[in-house]
């Protein structure tokens, strides 16, 4: 067929000559150039394609079959001959098949089984600036390829908006810019109006752009189905009055509805669409564009890590895309729902999903190829830390070895699959327990947002409260989808059970292509026996979100691996003590909140993971009852399964105890004045270098040695610690303490006194000054005298002083006059030496009866 004349044509000669050469090149083609199309053929028609296949990489499933279809056509042959495509659970191709259109996950699955790429001769990856993770992985694989195994292997990278510099420093090779087929595009702007729904603002804009006379296709960007859907109610009206066909565009659609959507038509048409129209699809009728501002893009969740959307601004990159879709025919017109102020704040390009994805399929491919994290392999490395943990979950999955972190024969199997890690182990789970049927329904539904429309309180007063609780959330949404599955997706069903219809069809079209995946589809779910091994499967594919209701009935739950979470109020896991988390999220002022959760049995634990679980006895000290006591303890990584009483060694019961009261304090349980004043003594011995000083730790090595043969505080509390002074401390201790530290100094009269000993102080006694009648000299210790503490009747020292002689000159004389008058009764002599003391007091219990 003749060809429409593009700007690319001009090029290839070119680009053909420099591929030639160096097997590697870089192309910033335009958006209008016709790179998509062109490139591939022009490599095909040169004869590179007589070496082995060409695989050209797109990032959607929708612009690889329509760009598969355009070449083919162009070669006016039926696509599945020399031109095929390959996507998600569809293929259009041949043994004469020699280009072959595929998403970017085929490409990254084929790498995983053959990493020579045998067969293959060369691959194209277009719309590179898009960044996808798959994309990474694939530039990182191939360069690789090319500087180890197979330098003549081929290697393009196409996109409109990529700073090329980078790429090419990366690959070694040189760079193309080709201008683009545009025109002029008129852009306008609007105010922010955060608070008119989006619908209503692309009516307004479409309203608009209808009076002006607009020509042409009328293409709106929008984030995702749900605001196409109500686009569509809210311009349809107006597009009928304005004889203009509405046309829905974004990749939920069959392949039938998605041609419908893009052919020419009779009258102009309202295109809405995602961004799956903003590069790689022809749509040569569109004149005037409509850009929301928002896309949904590849997210995770990250509790599970599984994949989901979200809505986020785009990029200035991606603006230009879309704007330029109204200038591929004539001059165009753009209206941007958002400010120019908002424009310019937007960041130039979109972080790559390697940045901000979770790993764990990037890591599973990568240990397929036998390798780690070699930053110098990548244009832009993954982070550290992201690797790390999905390193971690596939060790936790037995899809990797722990060690060389090589594949398994689980890991091999899980790759085949085309779901994130956590759900192709599940579904290989349910396929050994003849239930492939059931995993691949739940994979499905995992794999998309949640089926369940409402937020309504599943558990409120009345007679039906009851009905809604159950073991699993997942085992409920799987039995809802499966009544719409046999009332044939009745819509009215649907609302009533407020399930969402769409993602209900998704999951069943998903269910089917991945049991064609299985060897063992076994049955559905029939009995008792089958939901207990879909519960397995499920903690098979989330070992470590396993989770114990802190208090029966409670709504918090504690993770095996620390951390908590309220169960959410829609959650039917109201009565297992034990479950496996599958969805959780973080909530502003009421922390993280379990979604969707599965009980599990503690047995099951045992059973699949009895490596990770630890049998211990262990000896815990109650408060409450101020004993230690033995138990047996299980726990799975952590979180404690079962415990029952046991015998603890005496050992253990002595090590519980002495941690306790020293946690409390160790004179809330011993009498630990004893103690204190030997250690006083022995400080002043050693002071005065007549013995090594004691360890400063001697009253807890004491405490230590009481606890030995003791249950509780009750036994300790009748313990004196000085008793176990012997067993640490060698006898010339004491025989020195008692010469140079006695405990007590007689005086003349036959009145024991205690001696003090105080850290920094002399040795003191303290007595009436009665008590010294008669006494030129005051006591001694070792020949040192003591301080003495004279006290007056009231027992309140009047004097203290080291010189007892020096007093009784110079001090008492005048300090008698003032006792005398304050204490009458009392005798205080003219001459205290030559004066009697009082007889020493008797004991205080002295003449009680003692039982």
């Amino acid at each position: 067929m003749d060809l429409a004349p593009l700007p690319m044509d001009a090029e290839l000669p070119r680009l053909v000559e420099a591929f030639q050469r160096d097997k590697a090149l870089v192309l910033v083609a335009e958006p209008g150039a016709g790179k998509t199309t062109r490139v591939p053929r022009a490599l095909l028609l040169e004869g590179f394609a007589d070496a082995g296949e060409i695989l050209v990489l797109q990032p959607r499933r929708m612009a690889a079959r329509f760009a598969a279809a355009r070449v083919a056509q162009e070669l006016g042959e039926p696509l599945g001959e020399r031109i095929g495509y390959q996507v998600r659970f569809e293929e259009k191709s041949s043994s004469r098949t020699r280009v072959k259109f595929i998403t970017e996950g085929i490409l990254t699955r084929r790498l995983s089984r053959d990493p020579g790429l045998q067969g293959v001769a060369a691959v194209v990856l277009d719309e590179f600036h898009e960044r996808s993770l798959h994309a990474d992985f694939a530039l990182q694989a191939l360069a690789r390829l090319r500087r180890t195994q197979r330098p003549e292997f081929g290697l393009i990278v196409m996109s409109a908006t990529l700073d090329a510099e980078p790429v090419a420093s990366f690959l070694a090779c040189t760079t193309m810019q080709v201008p683009g087929r545009t025109f002029p595009i008129a852009v306008r702007y609007r105010a922010s109006q955060a608070s008119v729904p989006l619908e209503k603002q692309v009516a307004r804009a479409v309203a608009e752009l209808v009076d002006e006379g607009e020509p042409g296709d009328i293409l709106v960007f929008l984030p995702g189905a749900v605001e196409i859907r109500r686009a569509f109610e809210a311009c349809q009206g107006l597009c009928a009055r304005a004889g203009r066909e509405v046309a829905v565009l974004h990749g939920d659609l069959t392949s039938a509805e998605q041609d419908r959507a893009v052919a020419v038509g009779a009258r102009p048409k309202l295109i809405l669409s995602t961004n799956i129209a903003e590069t790689s699809l022809t749509l040569p009728q569109v004149t005037a564009v409509i850009d929301s501002g928002f896309a949904r893009v590849a997210a995770h969740s990250p509790f599970s890590g599984l994949p989901t959307l979200k809505t986020q601004p785009i990029s200035k990159a991606s603006a230009t895309q879309r704007a330029g879709r109204a200038g591929r025919v004539g001059p165009g017109r753009c209206i941007r729902l958002y400010s120019e102020h908002d424009f310019a704040a937007r960041p130039a390009h979109d972080t790559p999903e390697l940045l901000r994805a979770d790993l764990s399929e990037l890591r599973l491919s990568l240990a397929a190829l036998g390798q780690g994290l070699s930053p110098a392999d990548w244009l832009q490395p993954p982070p550290r830390a992201a690797f790390d943990i999905a390193t971690r979950l596939l060790l936790d999955l037995n899809a990797i070895q722990d060690g060389d972190e090589l594949l398994t024969e689980l890991g091999q199997r899980m790759l085949e699959l085309p779901v994130h890690p956590r759900l192709s182990r599940l579904l290989l789970e349910c396929e050994a327990r003849s239930i492939g049927r059931v995993g691949a329904l739940a994979a499905a539904l995992l794999s998309d947002r949640d089926v369940l429309l409402s937020s309504r309180a599943r558990f409120g007063q009345g007679a039906q409260a009851d009905a809604w609780v159950g073991p699993s959330d997942l085992l409920s949404r799987i039995e809802f989808v499966e009544r719409l599955q046999a009332e044939r997706f009745d819509a009215s069903l649907a609302r009533n059970e407020q399930l969402d219809l769409g993602v209900a069809r998704r999951a069943s079209q998903v269910q089917k292509r991945l049991m064609h995946k299985l060897r063992n589809v076994g049955r559905g779910l029939e009995n008792e026996e089958d939901e207990q091994a879909l519960g397995m499967a499920v903690l098979c594919a989330f070992p470590d979100r396993v989770a114990k209701r802190r208090r029966a009935a409670g709504a918090e739950v504690v993770f095996s691996r620390g951390g908590s979470a309220a169960l959410s109020e829609q959650s039917e896991v109201r009565e297992a003590e034990f479950m496996v988390v599958i969805e959780a999220s973080s909530q502003v002022g009421r922390g993280v909140q379990a979604r969707m959760a599965s009980a599990i049995e503690p047995e099951w634990l045992l059973e699949l993971f009895p490596q990770r679980i630890e049998d211990s006895t262990e000896v815990r000290f109650d408060p409450q009852r101020g004993r230690a006591d033995a138990h047996h303890v299980l726990r799975y990584e952590g979180l404690v399964l079962d415990e029952s009483r046991a015998q603890a060694t005496s050992q253990q019961l002595a090590d519980a105890l002495y941690s306790a009261a020293s946690d409390a304090g160790l004179g809330t349980v011993f009498d630990m004045q004893p103690v204190e004043t030997f250690v006083a003594r022995a400080r002043y011995v050693a002071s005065r270098a007549r013995m090594d000083p004691i360890a400063d730790d001697l009253p807890q090595e004491l405490a230590r040695l009481a606890c030995a043969g003791a249950q509780s505080f009750e036994d300790l509390k009748r313990r004196t610690l000085t008793d176990y002074l012997s067993a640490v401390l060698p006898a010339d201790v004491f025989s020195t303490l008692e010469r140079e530290a006695p405990t007590h100094v007689q005086l003349p009269s036959g009145r024991r006194l205690q001696v003090h000993y105080e850290a920094g102080q002399p040795p003191y006694v303290a007595s009436r000054l009665q008590d010294f009648f008669g006494m030129a000299v005051g006591p001694a210790v070792a020949g040192e005298p003591l301080v003495l503490h004279l006290l007056a009747p009231n027992q309140r020292p009047v004097q203290v002083t080291g010189d007892l002689s020096g007093f009784w000159q110079r001090h008492y004389p005048t300090l008698r006059k003032t006792l005398m008058r304050r204490y009458p009764k009392h005798a205080f002599p003219e001459d205290p030496l030559t004066a009697t003391p009082p007889p020493p007091r008797p004991p205080r219990n002295a003449g009680r009866r003692t039982r």
